[in-house]
């Protein structure tokens, strides 16, 4: 019978401040990269108030890391420097490659209620591919299949494989699983991710258990880090849940970090940084 994955740690998401001046909780950073391998930070903004993040994420650079953006609530206006510009509401996913280098601006904007809900995640990327060419890729919630299982939990698929159908995001060094999991009063996923993943679920809304006989429930803005294992079997209480459930495989691989630029060398590191100011940091051309 596969093992199932049990719970290593939780983390609970705590208020920081980030971009122009926009209010978000990080669930984690830099200091749980050892753990997380392949991913580096994974941020949840949510809030009604325009003054917490209108002022939003104004042109910056990114190398050797991709970022996903999932839209829950709200739209974000995105704008990069290979002359990408789009729109991502609700539902919708930006899966970005930074690879050699990208500039780009993420500017958010409430629904009609003044609402604006998602989590952005960083991957990062192996030094054979630091300096891919960057790439955007803008999916929109139609092209997510939404999986609705029999015993009425519905997966929204975004990156990975289930039940034989592949999300829209492919061709993905770390081999990552992006699920959106919802979950009727009492219900139960149980679900594979290859041995040797990373895997960690973070609860959106309601409570559950996200390990058989644990006794630890995580409720919302909670981390849960799995151990190593072929399956996870999560149980909600009483009421719905809503998770992300994320995996990928690590790359074990140096890290030198500072703010939007991850790469595996300090001299790499410099060498980026003083691209940046020179002029030279982008490897592409604009369209």
């Amino acid at each position: 019978m596969d093992e199932i994955r049990k719970i290593k740690h939780m983390l609970k998401a705590v208020p920081v401040l980030e971009g122009a001046g926009v209010h978000l909780k990080r669930v984690f950073g830099s200091r749980e990269v050892p753990d997380l391998d392949p991913f580096l930070l994974l941020d949840d903004f949510h809030s009604r108030d325009p003054e917490k993040y209108i002022k939003g994420f104004p042109w910056h650079p990114h190398r050797g890391i991709e970022t996903i953006t999932y839209v829950l609530h709200g739209r974000v206006e995105h704008g990069d420097s290979m002359g990408n510009t789009g729109v991502i509401a609700s539902g919708d996913v930006q899966w970005m490659t930074a690879g050699s280098g990208i500039v780009h601006q993420e500017m958010p904007k409430g629904d009609e209620d003044g609402l604006l809900w998602g989590v952005q995640l960083w991957a990062n990327l192996p030094a054979s591919h630091k300096m891919m060419p960057p790439r955007y890729r803008e999916i929109k919630k139609e092209d997510i299949r939404d999986l609705v299982l029999e015993n009425g939990v519905r997966v929204k698929l975004i990156a990975g494989r289930m039940n034989g159908v592949e999300g829209p995001v492919k061709d993905i060094v770390i081999d990552p699983q992006f699920l959106d999991v919802s979950l009727p009063a009492r219900g139960v996923f149980d679900h594979g991710i290859p041995r040797g993943h990373k895997a960690f679920a973070y609860a959106i809304e309601g409570e559950g258990d996200f390990e058989p006989l644990a006794r630890k429930t995580a409720g919302p803005e909670t981390l849960v880090l799995f151990e190593d294992g072929e399956r996870v079997n999560i149980a909600a209480k009483d009421k719905p849940l809503r998770f992300l459930l994320i995996s990928g495989k690590p790359l074990n691989e140096p890290i030198s970090w500072q703010g939007p630029i991850v790469m595996n060398t300090d001299e790499e590191l410099e060498t980026a940084f003083r691209e940046y100011r020179n002029g030279t940091f982008l490897k592409h051309r604009g369209k």
